[in-house]
């Protein structure tokens, strides 16, 4: 447990220190802003406002950023030769894959955080549900812990930062394709089964509509602790070598 707090104390004060992830973070906030502004400008004349409409959006661009948060997390450390300091460290594989997917996932919930100032806004404006709201957030939360997890094994597999950005990304657009793939799909049973295996099929049919569902939240818990376990394997693969 102390090589997990040291791991991830000594990522999350490089996230905040280096340019790019506060380039990430301008870019998310920035598109999320833009879309808020045009669908409440949009829901005032024609529609009601949407209580998920941040997570939603979300769920889509996390697509490309969650893998700009992850890419070097370890494929920086293996193209400079200071994982393998790590490894010599008096610490095991595993805390060195948690720390880091802690430290990534806890910024990602600092620029989750952030945006739900724009629940508040809709609060102010509407009568939105607030329970829908934090639902759906409980849900993106979720959901974005899955995809850094597996931009995180992509990075393992990698010293090139493209690369591992490059490889998560078709891998979460295909993920986020089949949910798509799953509403169009004529055979119910085939359309059924393609949605339960997407990240999308369990965020838009239950916490974008305010629904917490156990079978959810055990697939993205799932999701996190597989791509974890292959990251783990990864690194201690490297050890040997």
């Amino acid at each position: 447990m102390t090589g997990t707090w040291t791991i991830f104390r000594r990522e999350v004060g490089q996230y905040f220190a280096q340019p790019t992830a506060y380039l990430v973070a301008f870019g998310m906030l920035l598109l999320t802003g833009l879309y808020f502004n045009a669908d409440l400008a949009f829901s005032v004349t024609e529609r009601m406002v949407n209580p998920a409409v941040i997570p939603e959006f979300l769920s889509f661009i996390l697509v490309f950023f969650a893998p700009l948060l992850t890419m070097r997390l370890l494929a920086e450390e293996t193209r400079e030769g200071t994982l393998e300091l790590l490894l010599t460290a008096p610490v095991s594989d595993t805390p060195i894959v948690v720390g880091k997917f802690l430290g990534a996932w806890f910024y990602y919930t600092v620029l989750l955080a952030l945006t739900f100032v724009y629940q508040f806004i809709v609060m102010q404006v509407t009568n939105a549900d607030l329970g829908h709201s934090l639902c759906a957030y409980i849900g993106i939360w979720l959901y974005g812990g899955a995809t850094l997890a597996v931009g995180l094994l992509f990075s393992a597999l990698t010293e090139n930062q493209v690369v591992a950005a490059f490889l998560a990304m078709a891998t979460l657009l295909f993920l986020w394709l089949g949910d798509l793939a799953g509403q169009i799909v004529a055979n119910l049973d085939l359309a059924r089964l393609i949605r339960e295996l997407t990240l999308g099929g369990h965020f838009s049919s239950s916490f974008a509509v305010g629904i917490v569902r156990a079978e959810d939240i055990a697939y993205y818990a799932g999701m996190i602790a597989i791509m974890l376990f292959i990251s783990i394997r990864v690194v201690e693969s490297k050890r040997w070598r």
